[in-house]
């Protein structure tokens, strides 16, 4: 699985002007360039053979392997594999690179170039097989391209290159499967203005493409390698000898180095994309005006007739008819629950961690996203996005603990010393947990998806050694801070709680609540699907910026205006109605899920579908800790705004 490059908004006018810029090919170089002269050595580096879709247009496999997997038996280099050094997100995201046995000497032509044989069994061709009828690519990298294949889009006419390569495929009919033993690879170079001091050229490469072909050797190989025209079909009835070759064909390109990665970065459709864009946010925008009309209309009015009613009583305390029928008036409507309404919610540690989690992903989201806007997360170097994800969750710890504790001591919870040890541990070990779980899925297949034990264990180093500590240290300072009182006082005897009426009710209100902000990112959501399971290049994070922040904004006005009509409805339960409708956006975000696994995915084995179900359930939660906090603490600003401007007596 991998997504590769698989903030809170400002004003939505201003973002939607300059969204266009963001949004193009733009990014700061993650590695320096590479020269090379005539005649030098190319490094050719291969990475996990990973599924894509098939004929079908269906991904049939969400399982990757190594590239010397040994029933794959392909090429390796005379003094074996060499392991290519790779950060942190790139080995979490599946990412296994690896030195090659092909030579690629810059500028230098060879049309066929025996490599080596290898004796197919019957157990490794019945292995081989089904994986390309699963749709399986190889990756390879050329100087830290990806080597792909050349597409037309259908649509716009725009020509882009699509990272990897099938492994092989099968006949129209589906009669045979053809493995694929020759590769021609094109790369794209361009020569270096100046050179070096002696005068000798300098060249760089901007493109890599890989034309595979199923060839069956039959002879000694040839500088045209025979031309050979049948196919190969590995047989699973015995063995099969296979002749691997490849072709080196180097095309001058007028492409410059900082824009090689352009061909990669391809929007299918982006009309579509802008248009369900702004239709989403043209939607949300007016959905937070009316929100925002209606509260500060109502709020005007109740809030004036709160007032106007108290200063009257304190005028004429002996008190008249027409007092007393406005005191009736007064005895309704949000004010009257004013004496419950900061009343300790029932489970106060649980909400309080939950909170703390939520607002370290909430910082953390939005961190990301606005260094991947800026370019920074280039998808020339590989794994930086859940490279720099790790660490912001690491470092923002002490937000998360610092923001747990002032709600716990506001919450009036006395058992702050397991407010201290479970914001650092429950929710990450939650995460923890069902990964580590997921991960023996891929050993037991043995599939290079499955994260090493020893980058386990440094995950577990960095959790334990800098994030716990920052958390406990957040969480000292969040206990010593003087504690957020609430701006009424709590009675001593709680009111009792009116029916309310059906869309008031906790099943409804959650569903109609969680709705509304899944909408704002259901279009972002699947091109982000389509780039974790697909293995597609994801970098459209001005699509993304615009969409975290609608969803912030949908979410805080919908949760608000629940809340609003909760309390004039005389409930003051808000605090965990508010974290679970916001919450209930994960709901519909695994739902998606599931109906993405019908739509696009035929998972046939178990450990795949573990593998989805697993993932999708993991993403929804991290999904549920964010939306609910997003809500909760929308609606406790607002609870404390409208109590704060009443008089009471």
């Amino acid at each position: 699985m991998q997504i590769r490059t698989h903030a809170p908004a400002g004003p939505l006018l201003a973002a939607l002007l300059v969204a266009p810029q963001l949004v193009s090919a733009f990014y700061l170089p993650g590695v320096a360039p590479t020269s090379y002269t005539q005649e030098e050595p190319v490094p050719l580096n291969v990475n996990s053979i990973r599924p894509v879709a098939g004929s079908d247009a269906m991904l049939h496999s969400v399982v990757s392997y190594d590239y010397y997997h040994p029933l794959f038996q392909f090429c390796r280099p005379p003094d074996g594999p060499q392991d290519v050094g790779a950060s942190l997100g790139s080995i979490l995201f599946g990412d296994r690179i690896k030195t090659s046995p092909f030579e690629l000497k810059m500028a230098r032509n060879e049309s066929c170039k025996p490599l080596c044989k290898i004796t197919y069994q019957q157990g490794a061709a019945v292995f081989v097989n089904q994986q390309i009828q699963d749709g399986i690519s190889l990756n390879w990298l050329v100087d830290g391209l990806p080597a792909g294949q050349k597409i037309v889009d259908g649509l716009t006419e725009t020509v882009f290159y699509n990272p990897g390569f099938l492994l092989g495929q099968t006949t129209e009919d589906g009669s045979q499967v053809q493995f694929n033993n020759h590769y021609d690879i094109v790369i794209e170079y361009h020569e270096v203005p100046g050179g070096l001091p002696g005068g000798q050229e300098q060249y760089r490469v901007v493109g890599v493409i890989v034309q595979p072909e199923s060839r069956k050797y039959t002879g000694p190989i040839d500088e045209n390698c025979n031309d050979v025209t049948e196919p190969l079909i590995l047989n699973e009835a015995g063995d099969t000898e296979v002749q691997f070759t490849y072709g080196v064909y180097w095309v001058p390109s007028k492409t410059a180095w900082a824009t090689r990665w352009d061909k990669y970065l391809h929007v299918f459709d982006p009309k579509i994309h802008w248009f369900s864009l702004i239709n989403s946010a043209v939607i949300v925008v007016f959905l937070v005006l009316t929100v925002m009309s209606i509260l500060v209309r109502a709020l005007k009015k109740d809030i004036a007739r709160y007032n106007r009613l108290d200063q009257l009583n304190l005028e004429d305390l002996s008190g008249t008819s027409a007092l007393m029928e406005d005191g009736v008036q007064e005895d309704s409507g949000w004010k009257l629950v004013h004496g419950d309404v900061f009343r300790t919610p029932s489970h106060p540690l649980l909400l309080s961690v939950f909170l703390g989690n939520g607002a370290q992903l909430f910082v953390m989201a939005g961190f990301t996203i606005a260094f991947a806007l800026l370019g920074f997360l280039s998808p020339s170097n590989r794994g930086s996005l859940g490279t720099i994800m790790i660490l912001m969750y690491t470092i923002l710890g002490f937000v998360g603990g610092y923001t747990s504790a002032r709600m716990y001591k506001s919450l009036q919870g006395d058992k702050w010393k397991l407010c201290i040890v479970l914001t650092p541990l429950l929710v990450p070990g939650i995460v923890f947990s069902t990964f580590f779980l997921l991960d023996l899925f891929l050993w037991a297949k043995s599939s290079s998806g499955a994260v090493p034990f020893t980058t386990m264990l440094v995950i577990v180093l960095i959790w334990f050694i800098i994030s716990v500590p920052l958390s406990c240290a957040g969480s000292w300072l969040g206990f010593r801070a003087p504690a957020l009182e609430p701006p009424v006082r709590t009675n001593q005897i709680p009111r009792q709680i009116p029916p309310v009426t059906t869309y008031l009710k906790p099943i409804p209100s959650m569903l109609l609540v969680g709705l509304l902000p899944f909408g704002a990112i259901f279009v972002e959501l699947y091109f982000i699907m389509s780039s974790i399971w697909f293995s597609k290049i994801y970098y459209m994070f001005g699509f993304l910026f615009l969409c975290y922040g609608l969803m912030i904004m949908t979410c805080a006005a919908v949760t608000v205006l629940m809340v609003y009509f909760l309390l004039c409805a005389e409930n003051y339960n808000w605090q965990w109605r508010a974290f679970l409708a916001a919450g209930t956006t994960s709901g519909y975000i695994f739902l998606n899920a599931l109906i993405y696994w019908i739509s696009k995915l035929s998972l046939g084995g178990f450990a795949g579908s573990v593998l989805y179900i697993g993932y999708s359930l993991l993403i929804s939660f991290l999904f549920f800790i964010l939306t609910g906090s997003i809500g909760f603490f929308a609606s406790w600003l607002f609870v404390r705004k409208i109590y704060a401007s009443i008089k009471i007596d």
